[in-house]
């Protein structure tokens, strides 16, 4: 399968982009910026460049001039909504393959690319037969990967999000991870496991919550056969079966306190006993804990254990909410369509502007899984090629009442409004912001106008 690399900081296109090409049959990656996009030219091989001219922070034809220093085989095409002979002449004398102007013709782009995939193929005929092997080794690493995909985002609180997985992934600090329901604790876990020395070996999941008490011990540590009524044979804990790997405990807080105890010794001594074993097991395994939950406020109030609590919390990071970060809703919503399609075998472009439009006024309280069921089912509906407004559920729909009280423009005694909602908020600057109806730096004017201290 030919591999294409497509840089384009317009999300909406770049991903109508990709859904066009991977229905043709062509394994395809985005990137938003060229800082992405040579990460993964040095990690990956690609068959086919396809870049934006302009970038938001360089020229994509630095791009250009990257592949032409490495002498790789990549063939460059390029694109922009400002079109010139003499910039297209320019560009072609540079070593690109072609030169295509905005708004982007779908089958005169797939002529280009199968010309350029003709061409190199030309070049690359004896090349390929010594490199088959190798190929195909890469191929299945790429699979691999592929399976683990993480969609990063592009908003202020995405890159922060990535620079801290980034920070923490090469170390064994336990991580704490904390989000809503639906924000991807899980993924950020993963993320976290693949990125580390531990990355080869096994990641365990466990979902705290779904445990029953009586068995909770049994699961984590194992037991021998006949150690209890219905042991009937041998049974491999969670602990010894992420040995060497990552662990991951999902909504920790359910942990019961008895339960708290067991993991603390095992936590801190690095073996575990399985039931009825007068053995104990060594075991070299990083743990990472997720929550919803105010684990403060569960120490605080003697439901949580304040020495496991700081033996899981070597490092935390939180989650923002979707609605903290509507920039990325684009990127998630055509990431989840690319998904949808794959299992509904749909070839649903995208969302016209008006979707669009409504989703990104939603609050989505479920996160990013509500999202997903959202796009999965308006693509279940959708009979066009764009999911349309009338796709989507109801509740998008609805245009939420507005709260009289929440807003300095219909409110004279801004102080107290200010102070009230800062208070209900918890000192939350962004939400304080939205419910106010302005922006963070407006919030910010008000309180250094007015001497609020929060």
């Amino acid at each position: 399968m030919n591999r294409i690399l497509i840089v384009e900081d317009d999300l909406a296109f770049c991903q109508m982009l990709a859904t066009f090409l991977t229905k043709k049959g062509f394994e395809v990656t985005t990137c938003t910026s060229a800082e992405q996009a040579h990460k993964e030219l040095d990690q990956n091989r690609f068959d086919v460049l396809l870049t934006d001219v302009r970038l938001p922070e360089k020229q994509g034809t630095v791009l250009l001039d990257r592949v032409q220093q490495n002498n790789w085989s990549t063939k460059v095409i390029l694109m922009t909504g400002y079109a010139e002979v003499s910039k297209a002449v320019e560009v072609m004398k540079s070593g690109a393959f072609d030169y295509i102007a905005k708004p982007v013709n779908p089958e005169k782009l797939l002529a280009s690319i199968k010309n350029a995939l003709k061409e190199l193929q030309g070049f690359e005929k004896s090349a390929i037969k010594q490199t088959t092997k190798a190929h195909k080794k890469s191929d299945a690493l790429i699979s691999e990967s592929q399976k683990q995909k993480y969609v990063q985002g592009v908003s202020k609180e995405a890159k922060t999000l990535a620079d801290y997985i980034d920070l923490v992934a090469p170390t064994d600090f336990s991580v704490l991870i904390v989000g809503q329901s639906g924000t991807g604790k899980e993924y950020v876990a993963k993320k976290i496991h693949h990125k580390s020395k531990r990355g080869k070996k096994a990641f365990v999941a466990v979902d705290c919550g779904a445990i029953p008490k009586e068995l909770a011990v049994s699961e984590f540590f194992g037991h021998v056969k006949g150690s209890f009524t219905g042991a009937i044979q041998d049974k491999v804990g969670h602990f010894e079966a992420a040995n060497g790997g990552t662990l991951f405990l999902d909504e920790i807080g359910n942990l019961s306190y008895e339960l708290q105890i067991h993991l603390l010794r095992a936590l801190q001594e690095r073996v575990i006993k399985p039931i009825g074993s007068h053995t104990e097991i060594p075991v070299d395994i990083r743990v990472i804990a997720a929550t919803n939950e105010n684990l403060d406020k569960a120490v605080a109030a003697g439901d949580f254990r304040e020495d496991l609590y700081h033996r899981l919390n070597e490092f935390s990071i939180q989650i923002p909410a979707l609605a903290e970060r509507k920039e990325d809703l684009v990127l998630f919503a055509n990431h989840f369509l690319s998904q949808a399609n794959q299992i509904l075998n749909k070839q649903i472009l995208g969302f016209t502007d008006e979707a669009m439009s409504k989703m990104e006024g939603y609050s989505w309280p479920g996160n990013l899984r509500e999202l997903q069921n959202c796009v999965k089912r308006a693509s279940l509906i959708a009979q066009n090629d764009y999911i349309e407004e009338t796709d989507l559920p109801k509740e998008i729909l609805v245009k939420p009442e507005p709260q009289e009280s929440y807003s300095l423009f219909k409110n004279k005694n801004e102080v107290q409004l200010i102070k009230d909602t800062l208070a209900k908020t918890g000192g939350n600057k962004s939400k304080t912001a939205r419910l106010l109806q302005i922006d963070r730096k407006t919030l910010y004017n008000k309180l250094k106008q007015y001497n609020i201290e929060y």
